[in-house]
């Protein structure tokens, strides 16, 4: 199997495309704090992660009853068979057991394997480690848009549109409701939402769903991808432009979309017309404004930027420092369309960029697995999903001859030493190659130029201009020419 060396050299050393090391890990909280320092009359994991256990009591029983499945589909949802099974066995509904399953799956208490599931590590520290049950109830939390009930008939027009708007200014209105810490009026709210969308003001509270708004409405944009999984779409058909007010109504109904999204996660209270943080989401929403405040370790930041100009900026930092970024930049928007950035960015033709992009999926950790999942049938992007997935299971580094084949590890060895031509010094290419041919570098050429990779041929031309060993100059020079003439 070929071993993988690095890429490019960053200013304090390290190399941030290199798959082969594994990544040093920080070290592990001290007994009794959390990942976040507790402030002072703020309830700390063990308050909270009971809190979260009783919210997924019936995702946790499911995943138990469950064990090694054989077979889910390709979404990894359970098979009609088996969620009637599970309803028999579980005394649930089928409905209320693809429910519990989809909810297993967010969290990470079952893992899709190999067209199956199967047990994940966070259903085995489930009883004991409270850290870790917070950050699966945290990555229900991020999806809180998967599980709000739209009714069929808002899946398309007007009520689709303002749902994805609505998503941009959710991290607005639970701020507001964290600074309020208490019960606020629903039409309070909807106020709030009414100037986030940029709609004209309407009336008072009592007249608040009535048709009647005035002019000034700015377009609204179709809707983002964040929207496109909120109304269940997912990107396959094209919302339409909307070119006057949205009704009040309208808007109250996409609040009422919103709190119950919420209120499904645990993170919000309803009661009597007003709604407030519940305890699990106090906690979410400092957690996700402290990620945002990293940002001051630099003198902007790249909140406000797309992907590619993130990862742009963020190739001439040192990891902490960029790793700081990427928590930042995934906190300010939600998580679904960061994570579709950050691929689409990734299946670009800047292989360092792809390298980076995958670093900073890292920080959106399991909330991001099935995206990744996904990735493994795009060539460009498969042997960074298997490495990223093999990391997600393996706290302690993961070796990249374990996790992929040579075929994968030849076409990695291209894309990142492609990273090196662009971006590095051209002797880089010298360790590149010692670092992973085993002392045998024809092979690791004639698997290099088999890779299909769009860029063996450059690759290895520049190896056999900068090599000094002669023969393997020659080697490389004779693969590159095989490479341009369809050779084997």
């Amino acid at each position: 199997m070929t071993r993988l060396p690095g890429t490019t050299r960053r200013a304090d050393g390290t190399q941030p495309g290199r798959p082969a090391a594994p990544r040093r890990r920080p070290p592990k909280p001290a007994p009794g704090r959390g990942r976040l320092p507790v402030p002072e009359g703020f309830p700390g994991p063990a308050e909270l992660a009971p809190l979260a256990r009783l919210m997924l009591t019936d995702a946790v029983r499911i995943a138990r009853w469950a064990g090694e499945l054989e077979t889910v589909d390709k979404r990894g949802e359970l098979l009609p068979d088996d969620a009637r099974a599970a309803g028999r066995a579980l005394a649930m509904t089928v409905g209320a057991a693809a429910k519990a399953w989809g909810q297993a799956l967010l969290v990470g208490l079952v893992e899709p394997r190999d067209g199956g599931a199967a047990p994940g590590w966070r259903l085995h520290a489930w009883e004991h480690d409270d850290e870790a049950v917070l950050r699966g109830w945290s990555a229900l939390f991020d999806a809180w848009t998967l599980l709000a009930p739209v009714p069929p008939a808002a899946l398309r027009g007007v009520f689709a549109v303002l749902a994805g708007q609505a998503v941009d200014q959710a991290p607005q209105l639970l701020s507001f409701l964290h600074l309020v810490d208490g019960p606020v009026a629903e039409s309070e709210l909807m106020e709030l939402l009414r100037r986030g969308l940029g709609a004209p003001p309407g009336h008072q509270a009592g007249a608040e769903r009535r048709h009647g708004a005035g002019p000034g409405f700015a377009s609204l944009s179709p809707v983002p991808h964040a929207a496109s999984a909120v109304s269940a779409v997912r990107g396959t058909c094209r919302e339409p432009q909307i070119d006057t007010p949205p009704a009040p109504s309208d808007i109250a109904a996409v609040l009422d979309w919103m709190l119950d999204g919420l209120t499904a996660v645990g993170a919000v209270v309803r009661a009597s017309d007003a709604a407030e943080l519940s305890s699990l989401g106090h906690w979410a929403v400092r957690a996700k404004l402290e990620e945002i405040c990293t940002v001051a370790q630099t003198a902007a930041g790249h909140i406000e930027q797309s992907a590619l100009e993130l990862l742009d900026a963020c190739a001439h930092y040192s990891p902490g420092p960029a790793r700081a970024e990427y928590r930042a930049w995934v906190a300010a928007r939600p998580v679904d369309r960061a994570v579709h950035e950050l691929l689409e960015a990734a299946r670009g033709e800047d292989a360092l960029l792809r390298g980076l992009a995958f670093e900073a999926l890292r920080v959106a950790g399991g909330t991001a697995e099935q995206a990744v999942r996904t990735a493994i049938d795009e060539p460009v992007l498969r042997p960074y999903a298997l490495l990223w997935l093999a990391e997600q299971l393996d706290e302690d580094g993961v070796v990249p001859s374990d996790v992929l084949s040579a075929e994968d590890a030849a076409w990695l060895w291209v894309d990142t030493a492609a990273a090196v031509l662009d971006h590095g010094e051209v002797e880089l290419l010298v360790g590149h190659v010692e670092g992973a041919s085993a002392g045998d570098p024809v092979r690791l050429f004639a698997r290099a130029r088999q890779s299909g990779h769009a860029r063996a041929a450059s690759v290895l031309t520049a190896v056999a201009s900068v090599h000094p060993d002669a023969a393997v100059a020659r080697a490389a020079r004779r693969s590159a020419f095989s490479v341009h003439h369809g050779g084997a």
